[in-house]
């Protein structure tokens, strides 16, 4: 039986790659829905904040429903 590490190694860093990159995106969803949270106290707006982050919890759904579709798809 041999073991191909290269294989391992690369599929662990796209793994990890991909996971911070959406720890990231989703991070940053919920900072702007905080920030709407912080103008609203304060009386005014955050249009562009409210709008990144459904950009952004879009974007990590997609990537979700991508990822899935992988694992199910016959090749």
């Amino acid at each position: 039986m041999k073991i191909d590490w290269a294989a391992i190694g690369s599929v662990f860093g796209v793994s990890l790659a991909f996971a911070v990159g959406l720890v990231a995106l989703f991070t940053l969803g919920v900072n702007g829905l905080a920030r709407r949270e912080k103008a609203a106290a304060q009386g005014g707006t955050a249009g562009l904040a409210v709008t990144g982050a459904y950009v952004c919890f879009a974007a990590c759904a997609a990537a979700v429903a991508y990822g899935i579709y992988l694992i199910v798809a016959k090749p």
